[in-house]
């Protein structure tokens, strides 16, 4: 990255086509501004003395010319085009503005790697396509779950709070992923970031599990030892099922549950289906603990 400054050299490119090109002041709100409105818009603000304006040009272009449409680039020399960089409070270069149905909505500073650029230039047009930054980084968080990548997850998570701190589905992610490493004070935190009434399946599991674990006894031993000597405490059967699921034991809580459900399914009110219905809540409704789980019930329910 290069603070501004330093001696006048030639002239920018022209670049052939309309996707890539070279703009001045005069032109900028209908080269930049408006023409927003109908693609995304990258800014690239440079100036011929800059080496890492060099070096990040041709990978800005190469990105935006895969894209195939779906982005132009921009290109303006400061030296003789200070205006718009002064409005823009443009500090060092280069300095990469997108813009979106006319405002500034991303950017960044400095020469990035190739690879960077383009992610950069990718999620931009998949916003011209109608897929917001956030939903990008909403999917990309989905992805590194599936990949069993939770750290990365909260990386995406975090970005889209720090954008829209109200955003259900990242409240719910990053409380997921919080609860799921154990971090039950962080992820209580997190969910308190959410509307009351807030529906998402990742927000009901959590507090589900948070339920489960501020009415769970801490150890095991007593529950095991009274089953031991009486197979239908029901009681006993019951507080251990909470106290495994607290732990993260949920195949384990289920199947204590299904065995007190199979001697006796109408004890204490249906407690044990009812806390079999909290822990399938707490491990998600699509989890292989709530799949297995209602396939175990339903063989007892219906034999």
């Amino acid at each position: 990255m290069t603070l501004i400054g330093g001696t006048q050299g030639q002239p920018a490119a022209t670049h052939a086509g309309d996707l890539i090109k070279d703009t001045t002041d005069a032109s900028f709100m209908a080269d930049v501004v408006e023409a927003s409105k109908e693609v995304p818009v990258i800014v690239d603000f440079w100036a011929p003395w800059c080496g890492p304006c060099r070096q990040l040009g041709p990978a800005l272009e190469k990105a935006v010319a895969a894209a195939k449409g779906a982005v132009k680039l921009v290109k303006i020399d400061i030296d003789k085009n200070p205006a718009y960089a002064g409005q823009l409070r443009v500090q060092s270069i280069p300095a990469v503005f997108a813009f979106v149905d006319g405002r500034p909505v991303d950017g960044f500073m400095g020469a990035l790697p190739d690879s960077q650029v383009k992610q950069f230039v990718d999620r931009l047009a998949k916003q011209g396509a109608g897929v917001s930054p956030a939903d990008e980084l909403l999917a990309m968080a989905k992805e590194s779950l599936e990949l069993g990548d939770p750290g990365g997850a909260a990386q995406a998570y975090a970005q889209v709070l720090q954008m829209d701190p109200t955003n259900v589905k990242a409240i719910g992610g990053m409380a997921r992923v919080l609860q799921q490493a154990g971090d039950l004070e962080q992820a209580r935190e997190v969910l308190e970031l959410a509307p009351p009434d807030a529906k998402d399946p990742d927000i009901d599991a959590v507090r589900a599990a948070l339920a489960l674990a501020a009415e769970a006894p801490s150890e095991t031993a007593e529950f095991e030892q009274r089953l031991a000597r009486d197979a239908d405490d029901h009681e006993a059967r019951l507080e251990l099922a909470k106290a495994l699921a607290a732990s993260g034991k949920m195949h384990e809580a289920v199947d204590e549950l299904i065995e007190s459900i199979g001697r006796d399914r109408e004890w204490n009110d249906q407690a044990a289906r009812k806390q079999l219905l909290t822990i399938f809540e707490a491990a998600g409704p699509m989890s292989d603990v709530a799949k297995q789980g209602r396939r175990k019930l339903s063989s007892i329910l219906f034999s």
